[in-house]
């Protein structure tokens, strides 16, 4: 499995369509969430992946301080085949980037209540009550070193 990190502006064409193609299949069409999947934060984001010969396997987005959060942030994570560790490595993955990249001594993410175990698996501690995002059940969580 090859790691890749690359910001938006570095990503082939084919790059952006496999992240999108695969962004829109899981939130909007799995999901079956309407919303505006690709957005402006693309840009300032470094999009993270593991892939094989068969394409891109686990995925996410690393958004510097004030793109969505005052702090860094982690989105759009997904493993493609699920109970295999991808999503935990992923995580790891986007975690080391954000230090590396940002300095980040802080992380902060909204995740799908349902993925709760998988983020404090990697350090992350629940900050909000649960809400709505787009109909799904969402929690802020947030990751400090320690």
């Amino acid at each position: 499995m090859e790691l890749m990190s690359k910001h938006f502006s570095q990503l082939t064409r084919d790059e952006l369509f496999e992240i999108y193609k695969l962004r829109v299949a899981v939130f909007i069409v799995e999901q079956q969430c309407a919303y505006p999947e690709v957005d402006d934060a693309d840009r300032a984001a470094y999009h993270i992946w593991l892939r094989d010969e068969d394409g891109i396997q686990a995925y996410l987005r690393l958004l510097p301080p004030g793109a969505t959060f005052d702090t860094v942030s982690i989105g759009r994570v997904i493993a493609v085949k699920r109970r295999q560790g991808l999503g935990s490595r992923i995580v790891a993955e986007g975690i080391r980037a954000a230090r590396e990249i940002f300095g980040a001594g802080k992380i902060t993410i909204e995740a799908q209540t349902y993925a709760r175990a998988l983020y404090e698996k990697a350090g992350f501690v629940q900050s909000s009550e649960e809400f709505l995002e787009d109909g799904i059940p969402h929690i802020q969580m947030v990751w400090q070193e320690e």
